[in-house]
């Protein structure tokens, strides 16, 4: 219900359910569960703009999937920091938690957290004005197009024409 919710832009509803369903997960002890609802909480709240909220979420999931050893969850939780390191303008920072969510995306293989790492290194690099920017855009393309994710491609191709303006 919380990610119905937080699709419709309804953040504060969909706190609620996440928050109910942290309260759950915790009670049964469901650390997989615990981290996905501090993680969706995160989401909620980078949505809102609320970055140092989003930030606090992030990393205590970003604790409990280190410690149940789920390298996805891990890298989505690098990720999603970077994000919210990037909308409070610490570039380095989000460039730093981007660069060791590629790295297990390649560990993993991953394609798709590997194509969105690398985008949202391009990203970063870009507002500092570092022409690297260009290839971390074009290695996301090539990945996006070879694994078909259409939505993905058009977003790093308007990323590269954003960096090459």
């Amino acid at each position: 219900l919380g990610n119905a919710y937080s699709s419709l832009g309804d953040y504060l509803k969909a706190i609620e359910y996440h928050q109910q369903s942290l309260k759950i997960a915790r009670e049964i002890k469901d650390f997989q569960g615990e981290g996905n609802a501090l993680g969706n909480l995160g989401i909620d709240y980078s949505r809102m703009g609320d970055y140092p909220k989003a930030i606090d979420y992030y990393e205590q999931s970003l604790k409990i999937v280190r410690e149940i050893k789920d390298l996805k969850g891990e890298g989505k939780s690098l990720d999603n920091l970077g994000v919210a390191y990037f909308h409070l303008g610490d570039y380095p920072k989000a460039i730093e938690y981007h660069q060791q969510s590629l790295k297990i995306a390649r560990e993993i293989k991953d394609p798709g957290g590997e194509a969105y790492a690398l985008g949202n290194l391009g990203i970063a690099y870009s507002s500092l004005g570092d022409l690297k920017a260009i290839e971390y855009h074009q290695q996301s393309l090539k990945i996006l197009r070879e694994i078909q994710d259409y939505q993905g491609e058009g977003i790093a191709l308007g990323n590269l024409g954003i960096t090459y303006n």
